[in-house]
């Protein structure tokens, strides 16, 4: 008889939360709200990049937003000045979101009525790239000021996202950034990555990044009425 047992508890801890994520996509479907969870470094510009996207989507979406935080809530409150319904969650020390919180943030939304909700996670590379949250799609931003060679660093958040925004193109004549080479680092990791340069202080780039989101949605809302359609 063996004196003790060895348990993966990492592992089992990923199980549990990635079955609770394909729990939460389905619920999703059935409702026709696309969930995005959208990650990047502390600065990187997801709140500012946020507010375009929200001017531009809202004409044809009903939008809600979830800013997660460890504490704080300056964000929400930008956020909020944008007409979009959004909450505040507060992570208590936690650098990132699983399925189960953002499931808890996506019931005191109450997302009922609404097309699109963007989950700004805890900005970190890492942490949240290693937890389904439930979304529909993962997205992350990549400032200029960062560097090129990020992808090559912090390889599983390029692995888990389907677009990847490259931020702040508007300094590029100030920082040692090379677009190419970034291209070449993350499509090592994930040769299927939408990239997209933009400079959310600015605007540009902003409209072909709103356009590519809302032929994913498209195409998801489409997808599940054919499912439906089958049952």
């Amino acid at each position: 008889m063996e004196a003790y047992r060895v348990i993966q508890v990492k592992q089992s801890v990923f199980a549990d939360n990635n079955a609770r994520a394909d729990q939460l996509r389905r619920e999703l479907k059935e409702k026709g709200i696309f969930l995005v969870n959208l990650m990047s470094s502390p600065g990187a510009g997801k709140t500012t990049l946020l507010t375009r996207l929200i001017e531009i989507l809202g004409r044809d979406l009903k939008i809600g937003v979830m800013e997660a935080d460890i504490d704080s809530d300056v964000d929400a409150g930008t956020i909020a000045r944008t007409g979009a319904k959004v909450i505040q969650l507060h992570t208590g020390g936690m650098c990132h979101l699983d399925a189960d919180m953002t499931w808890q943030g996506l019931k005191q939304l109450e997302p009922e009525g609404l097309d699109l909700v963007i989950l700004e996670n805890v900005g970190n590379l890492v942490c949240p790239a290693e937890f389904d949250t439930g979304a529909c799609l993962n997205m992350m931003i990549l400032s200029v000021p960062e560097g090129h060679d990020k992808p090559l660093k912090y390889p599983l958040i390029f692995q888990v996202c389907q677009g990847m925004v490259v931020n702040k193109i508007d300094v590029l004549p100030y920082f040692d950034f090379d677009m190419e080479q970034v291209t070449q680092f993350a499509r090592m990791r994930n040769p299927e990555l939408t990239i997209v340069p933009v400079s959310a202080k600015t605007g540009e780039g902003v409209p072909a990044l709103a356009d590519w989101l809302k032929q994913k949605i498209q195409h998801w809302k489409e997808s599940g009425a054919r499912r439906q359609e089958n049952d």
